[in-house]
C-alpha cells in the first residue's frame, strides 16, 4: 500500500475521524502495532466524545478495517436520524451535560482535597 492514492486515502480518513470526534494514536500494544500494522482511535480532545476516557482506544486495527469500522458509525448515525432517535443537536446537548457534569465533579474533589490538606 503506497503511492498517491494511498495518501489521499489516509487523508479522507483523518478528516472523517476528525469530524467524529477521534484522532490516530499509537497503538497500546507497541509491538502488535508493528507487526500487524494496527493503528487506534482515541477521543481527539477534551471536549470531544466525554463518554470516553482520554486515552480510550475505541478503535483497533488495520486501515482497512478501519474504513468498514467508520461505515458502520456513519450508518448507525444515520439510521439512529432515519428513526428520529438522535440529531446532532440532541447528541451535542448530551455530551455537553456529561462535560458539566464531569466538571462539577472536579471542582467538588478539588475542594474536598483543598479542605483536607488545610
Amino acid at each position: 500500500m503506497s503511492g498517491w492514492n494511498t495518501i489521499q486515502r489516509i487523508r479522507n480518513i483523518e478528516e472523517e475521524i476528525d469530524r467524529l470526534g477521534f484522532k490516530f494514536a499509537k497503538c497500546k500494544h507497541g509491538d502488535f502495532t508493528d507487526l500487524h500494522g494496527a493503528l487506534s482511535l482515541v477521543p481527539k480532545d477534551r471536549d470531544a466524545l466525554p463518554m470516553y476516557s482520554r486515552d480510550a482506544e475505541l478503535f483497533v486495527g488495520s486501515i482497512e478495517r478501519l474504513e468498514d469500522w467508520l461505515a458502520g458509525v456513519q450508518w448507525a448515525r444515520e439510521y439512529d436520524r432515519m428513526c428520529k432517535i438522535s440529531t446532532d443537536k440532541a447528541r451535542e446537548a448530551a455530551e455537553q451535560k456529561e462535560r458539566n457534569r464531569q466538571l462539577m465533579r472536579t471542582l467538588k474533589e478539588g475542594r474536598r482535597v483543598e479542605g483536607a490538606v488545610e
